[in-house]
């Protein structure tokens, strides 16, 4: 199954795939040679998440100072 670039996910997508990735990770039955694309993903999904939560929190800000 292809991934859709972590650009093209939401923000619930996203959550929701690095949870899988964690839990796959975190199996018994993990398979070592896709640890490192397991890696790479979450670490570009925690990013893209990362970078949306603070644009969020900067718009949120914007708007709240507006109010005074």
């Amino acid at each position: 199954m292809e991934q859709k670039p972590v650009k093209d996910l939401n923000y619930n997508e996203a959550i929701s795939e690095l949870g899988h990735i964690i839990t796959a990770m975190q199996s018994d039955s993990c398979d070592i040679d896709k640890l490192a694309a397991y890696t790479r993903r979450a670490t570009e999904l925690i990013a893209e998440c990362r970078r949306r939560l603070t644009t969020t929190d900067e718009e949120l800000t914007r708007i709240l100072n507006d109010l005074q």
